[in-house]
């Protein structure tokens, strides 16, 4: 039987608007703190079939962008102790199926950091559809994962003096998109 679309959203094409749209992380830092920064969109598509079925989602981040309020920390990110931005830019998003888990939508799909890909679920809830200023018809959604780095290959780290270690294992990518249908 198929799962019907969210009330309010028709199918089509739908373009992740990136100047509204944001990617986010958090980290925690030598166990006591978070660190928290953000990744740009660069591209991405949502493709609203006529059931949750027939829909997919497709994304890309750019690794370079990240920002974090520190240079010398994005700079140390972007290197090959981390993410490898010169050789593996893209970070990337491809669903392989959606989902109704309560009043959740869940996305199930792989997702390639640094090179490798895990197929991970990203509980989305659908924030709803507007018309903007500009007669463009939107729709807003918002999702959250919890990653552990080491599973993309992120294993740099540094041992501390009180015991663990500088950085933690655990991240949390939060995404507010905004696409705008292209029918």
């Amino acid at each position: 039987m198929a799962t019907p679309l969210p009330t309010g959203l028709t199918s089509g094409t739908y373009t992740i608007d990136a100047s509204h749209s944001t990617a986010s992380f958090v980290v925690r830092h030598a166990g006591i703190s978070k660190v928290r920064g953000t990744i740009d969109i660069a591209a991405g598509t949502i493709t609203v079939g006529e059931d949750l079925e027939s829909t997919a989602v497709r994304a890309e981040l750019d690794a370079a962008s990240v920002n974090t309020g520190d240079e010398n920390r994005d700079g140390h990110l972007k290197s090959a102790d981390f993410w490898h931005a010169e050789e593996k830019p893209v970070w990337s998003f491809t669903s392989k199926n959606i989902s109704v888990d309560g009043d959740a939508y869940v996305i199930s799909g792989d997702l390639t950091i640094n090179g490798v890909t895990k197929t991970v679920d990203l509980p989305t809830e659908f924030a709803g559809t507007a018309k903007d200023p500009f007669g463009n018809d939107r729709a807003g959604f918002e999702a959250e994962v919890e990653i552990s780095r080491q599973e993309f290959g992120l294993t740099w780290n540094a041992a501390l003096e009180t015991g663990g270690f500088l950085v933690g294992d655990k991240v949390k990518i939060a995404l507010d998109v905004s696409a705008i249908s292209q029918n």
